[in-house]
């Protein structure tokens, strides 16, 4: 099993179960490839969070933008 590095974990920590649920794919994704970091978007819609990897983030990284 893939396991996420400790800056996904601690990025994790304290967030709603929700929010887990909807960025945790998204980093499991990018701890199996190892190539690239997390984006995650916010949007004040009714989508709420969104997350994907981008290549222009180191791997092990997550930055929050808002969409």
């Amino acid at each position: 099993m893939i396991q996420l590095p400790a800056s996904y974990q601690e990025y994790l920590a304290g967030k709603s179960e929700r929010f887990i649920q909807t960025v945790r794919p998204i980093l499991m994704q990018s701890a199996a490839d190892q190539q690239h970091g997390v984006r995650v978007l916010y949007n004040p819609g009714p989508t709420g969070h969104q997350a994907h990897l981008d290549d222009s983030i180191p791997y092990g990284e997550i930055v929050e933008d808002i969409d």
